[in-house]
C-alpha cells in the first residue's frame, strides 16, 4: 500500500473538506437567485443561513487541519482555487450561465497565485 507523507494527507483532508464546504457556500450564496427570487429577501437570507451552517461545519475543521502545516496565506489561496473550481460547474450546469473564456483567465491567475504562495514551501 502506498503511504503518503503527512503533508500530503493534511493537504488532501483540507482540500476535500474545503471543496465540500464550498459546495454548501455556493448554494447558500447563489441558489436563492434561482429558487427564491419571488420571495422576500429575508426568507432567502434565512434559507441561505441554514445552508451556510453546513458550510461552517466543514470549513472550520478544514482550516484547523490545514493550519497545522499550511500558512494562513496558503490556506486562503487554496480556498480561492477551490471556490472557483466549485463555482464554475455550479454556474454553468446548475444556474445555466454560459461558459466563457473569463473562467479560464481567472483560473490561470489563480494558478499564478498558487505558484507564488506555495513556492519554497
Amino acid at each position: 500500500m502506498i503511504s503518503l507523507p503527512p503533508f500530503s494527507s493534511t493537504l488532501l483532508q483540507t482540500a476535500v473538506l474545503l471543496a465540500l464546504s464550498n459546495l454548501f457556500m455556493t448554494v447558500a450564496w447563489y441558489a436563492h437567485l434561482k429558487h427564491l427570487n419571488d420571495k422576500p429577501w429575508w426568507i432567502a437570507a434565512l434559507v441561505s443561513w441554514g445552508v451556510a451552517l453546513f458550510e461552517y461545519l466543514l470549513q472550520v475543521p478544514a482550516n484547523r487541519i490545514g493550519y497545522t502545516q499550511l500558512s494562513l496565506p496558503q490556506l486562503k489561496i487554496l480556498q480561492e482555487v477551490i471556490t472557483l473550481s466549485v463555482f464554475v460547474p455550479f454556474a454553468v450546469f446548475y444556474m445555466k450561465e454560459p461558459l466563457n473564456w473569463n473562467y479560464l483567465w481567472a483560473g490561470l491567475c489563480l494558478v499564478g497565485a498558487v505558484y507564488f504562495i506555495f513556492r519554497g514551501a
